[in-house]
């Protein structure tokens, strides 16, 4: 390992790994620390979405234009195939209630740019088979796409190790010193690293990273848990949401004091299939700390819930389950910049469930404020500043 590095990157996750790419590629000497292995967390307990429709309009759906476009050509730039691939996506809607939101929620993304439409249900069904009679519609996107988490962040990291980047596995930071209000090293089990710049993105667990700097971040982790079917011929056409997911992201609030075990666990559907035929059904967003087992109840009603909106699930055979957590913040926004107070730490974590949607933009945004001190779009809103913690 290395005794000193111009840029210290916390986190071996999508995020971290996509930032020591685009550094590296910008010429900077980096060192990329993780505690366990590549994708050992959250980019390795996920689904295979790049959903766009998902995101609120504004600069959330903004940064996610910005990274699908980014994802395009992403394995031909890293040399390594990510499984890139634009299915489209939907998401049921099953009330007339549920229409109403989608419908304003669709037309100020349109106003954005985004391609999407609102089907009714004879339509949704020409494009999904399988789906409940008593839906009242769904949405569609033909920019929805799928990624395979595991190979983007293996693809990140290689690419920035050929570019000159060290990747540390199995390297755990356990303090960071600073001096007159400046980042000096980062001390690891391994040995210390000598630093200007620390960047914090190391998901869930940035708050610990945070603490080592006396901040505290408002990041959460929530926990998401998913089944695994059988591999199956082609069921699903690309991604299938309901709108109950987009309320139980942004408005976790709602499920306050509710009694229906949908509403308490954070329930909506997130379906899709891999290439090897597996089904992926979830999922919940839960408060439940840093326990990452799965839970009875939890899977039970994620099946429940699926099944009732797409009743040919019950068709297919469960082999599996994992859960992952997800960096909650109290907007639903990532965080992104330096830290005032500090000079040389900069956050790049609180993407919820959106890491792998974002991880591209993440890195470029982020190089390109450490490079040239700026940006393609102004990314002010998503500092720590907005918080008023520090």
């Amino acid at each position: 390992m290395r005794k000193s590095a111009e840029i210290v990157v916390i986190g071996g996750g999508v995020i971290g790994t996509s930032i020591a790419y685009y550094l590296s590629k910008r010429g900077k000497s980096v060192a990329l620390l993780e505690r366990e292995d590549l994708a050992s967390g959250s980019s390795g307990a996920c689904d295979i979405d790049i959903i766009l429709q998902s995101k609120n309009p504004g600069i959330h759906l903004k940064l996610a234009m910005a990274s699908a476009r980014l994802f395009e050509d992403l394995s031909e730039e890293l040399d390594f195939d990510i499984e890139y691939e634009k299915t489209g996506g939907m998401i049921l809607i099953e009330t007339k209630e549920q229409k109403s939101v989608m419908e304003d929620f669709v037309k100020k993304q349109k106003a954005i740019g985004l391609d999407v439409d609102i089907l009714d249900i004879k339509e949704a069904s020409k494009l999904q088979r399988g789906l409940a009679p008593h839906l009242a519609g769904s949405t569609f996107s033909p920019q929805d796409a799928h990624v395979n988490p595991i190979r983007l962040c293996l693809g990140f990291a290689r690419a920035a190790r050929k570019l000159g980047a060290e990747i540390n596995l199995e390297t755990a930071v356990i303090g960071i010193k600073t001096r007159g209000g400046r980042v000096k090293s980062v001390i690891t089990n391994r040995g210390e690293i000598e630093t200007d710049l620390v960047i914090n993105a190391a998901g869930a667990f940035a708050p610990m990273i945070g603490e080592m700097v006396g901040i505290s971040l408002p990041i959460m982790p929530r926990r998401g848990q998913i089944v695994v079917t059988e591999p199956v011929p082609k069921l699903v056409k690309g991604d299938v949401l309901c709108a109950k997911y987009i309320t139980a992201k942004y408005n976790p609030k709602l499920s306050e004091g509710s009694t229906d075990p949908e509403d308490k666990l954070g329930v909506g559907l997130s379906l899709s299939q891999t290439k090897n035929g597996n089904l992926l059904i979830g999922g919940c967003r839960e408060f439940a700390g840093y326990d990452k087992r799965n839970t009875h109840e939890a899977l039970k009603t994620i099946l429940k819930h699926a099944t009732r909106l797409v009743p040919i699930l019950k068709q297919v055979h469960i082999i599996r389950c994992f859960a992952g957590f997800r960096p909650y913040t109290p907007d639903g926004l990532p965080i992104l910049g330096p830290v005032k107070g500090i000079d040389g730490f900069f956050m790049a974590a609180g993407h919820e469930g959106d890491g792998i949607a974002l991880s591209p933009i993440t890195g470029k945004i982020v190089s390109d404020l450490i490079v040239d001190g700026r940006t393609f779009m102004d990314v002010s809103s998503l500092s720590m500043d907005r918080f008023g913690l520090q």
